[in-house]
């Protein structure tokens, strides 16, 4: 309402056109600064994420599944329109305080995913940690960060969809989410650990997967533009997640199962259909990690015309707008 009645208009190629003409710049970087909190809440950036790790690991895992490769997606997806065709007149101003909220949803979304010993809390926290990485990319508003950016969103989807999913099958075998209850899944079902290990590494930025090309283009953007504090940020957070991996590998997949579980359905060796209907997503993401680790360039090109769009959206405009331009 208050953008409404700055500039007479809702359509966003309207507004991107008469925003840089206003002259109370002042007053737009206050809408900005509310529209940073509102996308960033749902986004759950820092210090509004309070609300994903407490509810993501609530609903049946194929929910949490969805929600967690899509949702806070949007509001990332959101801050990318707004923060390069609306809100772009006080970049200095604007994109510092993005840079920041950044690095500290980076840092903040790590250390909780370190401090829990529950499967999808751990997960929850990761989501967190990785919409820093996204939102770096936009923050350092050059063209290789926004491909970066793009390129981190289109990974993240698959590879947090998919660890959700194995949590889930993790817990049908075995009936809990805690860490301390589970083990013994790689002696019994190593194919599910490889399963887990391929979208885990991916996450945790190991080459030659996914996630490891997204971080570095992210990570060579802020090089390139000397933001040093976000990079190395940016480079802890990466061994930080691997750490979380490896914890959930040891007390999942590795360690023997404790005293006292019940494990008849992990050990037993009859054909659960159900179980391989569950697997046939899990194994298709997996594919598509991989495939994106190693053969990258269809995925770089596509996020690299977004960014080109993004930070060109002269051409949206005159699209949107024609002959009333």
């Amino acid at each position: 309402g208050l953008l409404y009645g700055m500039v007479g208009t809702l359509n966003m190629a309207d507004i991107g056109d008469k925003l840089s003409q206003v002259e109370h710049t002042g007053m737009v970087n206050v809408l900005a600064m509310m529209f940073l909190i509102s996308f960033g809440i749902k986004a759950a950036a820092f210090p509004l994420f309070f609300w994903l790790p407490a509810s993501y690991h609530t609903p049946l895992v194929g929910v949490s599944a969805l929600f967690a490769g899509l949702l806070t997606k949007v509001g990332v997806y959101a801050l990318y329109r707004v923060f390069t065709l609306i809100f772009i007149g006080d970049t200095g101003y604007t994109h510092t305080i993005l840079l920041w909220v950044a690095v500290l949803t980076m840092l903040t979304g790590v250390l909780g995913a370190a401090a829990q010993f529950e499967f999808r809390r751990i997960l929850s926290f990761h989501i967190v940690s990785q919409i820093g990485y996204m939102l770096l990319g936009l923050a350092l508003f050059t063209p290789l960060a926004i491909i970066g950016g793009v390129f981190y969103i289109m990974h993240h989807i698959i590879v947090k969809t998919n660890l959700f999913l194995i949590s889930g099958v993790v817990y049908r075998l075995l009936g809990s989410y805690d860490l301390k209850k589970l083990g013994g899944v790689y002696k019994q079902r190593p194919w599910l650990a490889i399963l887990f290990l391929i979208p885990a590494l991916s996450l945790a930025g190991i080459p030659p997967l996914s996630g490891f090309f997204a971080k570095f283009l992210v990570i060579r953007a802020g090089l390139e533009v000397d933001a040093w504090i976000a990079t190395g940020t940016a480079l802890l957070v990466g061994l930080l997640t691997l750490y979380s991996m490896i914890k959930i590998w040891a007390e999942v997949f590795w360690k023997k199962l404790p005293e006292g579980i019940d494990d008849s359905r992990l050990i037993s060796n009859r054909t659960d259909s159900q179980l391989l209907v569950m697997l046939i997503p899990v194994v298709g993401l997996t594919l598509c990690t991989l495939y994106i680790g190693l053969n990258g360039e269809p995925i770089y090109q596509l996020a690299s015309d977004a960014a080109d769009q993004l930070l060109n959206p002269a051409a949206y405009i005159e699209a949107v707008l024609g002959e009333n331009l």
